[in-house]
């Protein structure tokens, strides 16, 4: 992989973190302790805050994991190492990062994983 591509993943990447920060500013509210006083609040209101909340807490779990991917992924691109699967160290093909930059397996690897989840 060149260096030019190198950088354009790394440029998506950037990006796609700084976004999650934002989004994750923004929902902290969503995921607050949601109050249960059921002299203020009716009782389906209460239900659709909790679930509201446990979908915010989701998303933010979500958030994070990606985060997450997206540092390490710019990790291995400072370290040279980035395009190569961390497992069997074979060359991810340049498709599925452009699916998915912070791929951290090639797909031989990936399907294994996904095998001994099943």
């Amino acid at each position: 992989m060149s260096a030019a591509e190198v950088e354009r993943f790394r440029q998506r990447l950037l990006a796609r973190r700084a976004e999650l920060i934002a989004d994750t500013d923004t929902a902290s509210d969503a995921a607050n302790i949601v109050e249960l006083d059921q002299t203020r609040v009716g009782r389906l209101t209460r239900m659709d805050a909790l679930q509201q909340q446990a979908m915010s807490q989701e998303n933010q779990r979500r958030r994070t994991l990606e985060l997450t991917r997206i540092v390490q992924a710019l990790r291995r691109i400072k370290d040279d190492e980035y395009g190569y699967c961390v497992e069997c160290g074979e060359e991810i093909a340049e498709n599925r990062l452009a699916v998915d930059p912070a791929a951290p397996l090639c797909i031989g690897c990936a399907s294994e994983r996904e095998k001994g989840r099943g």
